[in-house]
């Protein structure tokens, strides 16, 4: 038996530890997408995250994280409560809508109610929850946010939309993809 040998770097790959090795090797790994939603003086809030995590089962508590250069880190920053979407594979415009700076995300072709305790709930989606902030942790230029599930709907839409049965969507390569068989 021969020993194994260490993957050759590719041309371009970046640098050990610098931020282009990572953007790199995470553009291989697929993530759900979720939108995340927040009220804050009236308005809502919301964006697309890739980096939604389940953290605990008792107590129920999730982490993603969230840029503080961003439009929606404000309302995220100042938010008691917020919303957590996962997103069907039918969603992908939905999710570049809350990905794209200066966007009207929840302008009339956004379906949404106001739901437990304020937050924006989205229509279409294949479950949702509403959780209570429990601490925003500095990492970098983000905070890694963790909150506790305090109300939802695994089944979906709060609107009457069965989506709720659909397959999720998946971020890879830098494109939204659904699942193939």
């Amino acid at each position: 038996m021969t020993a194994p040998t260490a993957p050759s770097p590719r041309a371009g790959a970046g640098l050990p530890g610098s931020p282009a090795l990572l953007r790199s090797v995470f553009r291989r790994h697929a993530a759900g997408v979720a939108v995340i939603t927040a009220e804050s003086s009236g308005r809502p809030a919301g964006f697309t995250a890739t980096s939604l995590n389940s953290v605990s089962a008792d107590p129920p508590l999730l982490s993603f994280t969230i840029g503080t250069g961003s439009s929606s880190w404000p309302a995220i920053r100042d938010s008691e409560h917020l919303g957590v979407h996962i997103l069907g594979e039918h969603q992908g415009e939905l999710a570049g809508l809350f990905a794209r700076s200066g966007a009207d995300r929840f302008g009339p072709a956004t379906d949404w109610v106001p739901g437990p305790h304020g937050v924006p709930v989205l229509g279409g989606v294949l479950a949702w929850l509403v959780c209570r902030v429990v601490a925003r942790v500095p990492a970098g230029e983000h905070r890694v946010i963790i909150a506790e599930a305090v109300a939802g709907d695994p089944a979906g839409d709060p609107v009457g939309d069965p989506a709720g049965e659909g397959r999720p969507l998946l971020y890879h390569q830098g494109r939204f993809n659904a699942l193939r068989d």
